[in-house]
């Protein structure tokens, strides 16, 4: 470390200041302003002062580094429902995070990927602070997404408990519906004020107040209604027959909003050679 007074005094301080240039990455010196109270020349930095330098100086370089990579890295999303989207207890993993997962490293891009409520990924989207996500096509967002690739349809139903089986969304009309909160499943039911929408935060949720008879039945796609129904112990044999309300197609979405420069082409030629080779099929095994 080197101690090179200044003769020239920046303007406001009173007290002798030194500039100490110390050796840092590559090389390169992180040079810092040292006021000193005394008219002592400081000589000899003491090992306390020292160590505080450094650790103040590390602390502005990783959080300089950490903002840069932040700006620069594709912020990418995948929905908080299992089997597609799966936290445990920060442990990333599911259907659609895997396959955006795969993407990405064929892709060659930086990113940061998290599992994030459907509808805080919609407001995400529509300010530009999610890049990628694989949902269905909604309305309010037509204007602020690009539509990258499909992905097979889903079907979403609407089931019961054992012994309650419905023929047609009519029936449903004075039940109370177990219903993901950001989601929308059928534009039938959601216009149909007669039919009483629980909003809940995860299938979980909704699943438990089916059980505990809270509502009346459960709507969405049925793969993560059995998947949150085997968590929670549920068999098959616990639910009536599933009514299928709606079919929607699950898309692969980048944001118009999106500051990073990504080709759209791009990344629907790998998306579409992926599609082709079986890499959601591979991957849906794992989950089944």
């Amino acid at each position: 470390m080197r101690v090179t007074p200044l003769h020239t005094k920046p303007r406001g301080l009173a007290c002798p200041h030194y500039i100490l240039s110390i050796p840092f990455t590559n090389d390169i010196p992180i040079n810092i302003l040292y006021i000193n109270t005394t008219d002592e020349l400081p000589m000899h930095v003491s090992m306390k002062t020292f160590i505080q330098i450094i650790f103040i100086s590390i602390l502005c370089i990783s959080h300089q580094s950490s903002a840069d990579h932040t700006a620069t890295a594709l912020q990418v999303r995948t929905i908080a429902i299992a089997p597609y989207g799966i936290d445990d207890s920060g442990k990333l993993s599911g259907i659609y995070y895997d396959l955006t997962h795969s993407l990405l490293i064929k892709s060659g891009l930086a990113s940061e990927h998290h599992i994030f409520p459907y509808g805080r990924i919609i407001h995400e989207l529509k300010l530009g602070k999610t890049d990628l996500t694989i949902m269905f096509k909604y309305k309010e967002l037509a204007n602020y997404v690009d539509y990258i690739h499909p992905l097979p349809a889903l079907k979403n139903v609407v089931i019961g408990r054992y012994g309650h089986d419905y023929q047609n969304i009519k029936q449903l009309e004075g039940l109370n519906i177990a219903y993901l909160n950001g989601a929308k499943f059928s534009d039938e039911i959601d216009s149909n004020p007669k039919i009483n929408k629980q909003i809940v935060e995860d299938f979980n949720q909704g699943l438990l107040m089916l059980k505990k008879s809270r509502v009346d039945a459960i709507i969405g796609p049925m793969e993560p209604i059995i998947s949150g129904a085997k968590q929670l112990g549920l068999s098959k044999s616990f639910f009536g027959k599933p009514l299928t309300v709606s079919e929607r197609t699950p898309w692969l979405q980048l944001s118009k909003q999106s500051k990073n420069h990504i080709s759209a082409e791009k990344l629907k030629a790998i998306f579409n050679k992926m599609m082709d080779q079986g890499t959601l099929e591979s991957i849906q095994k794992k989950y089944q």
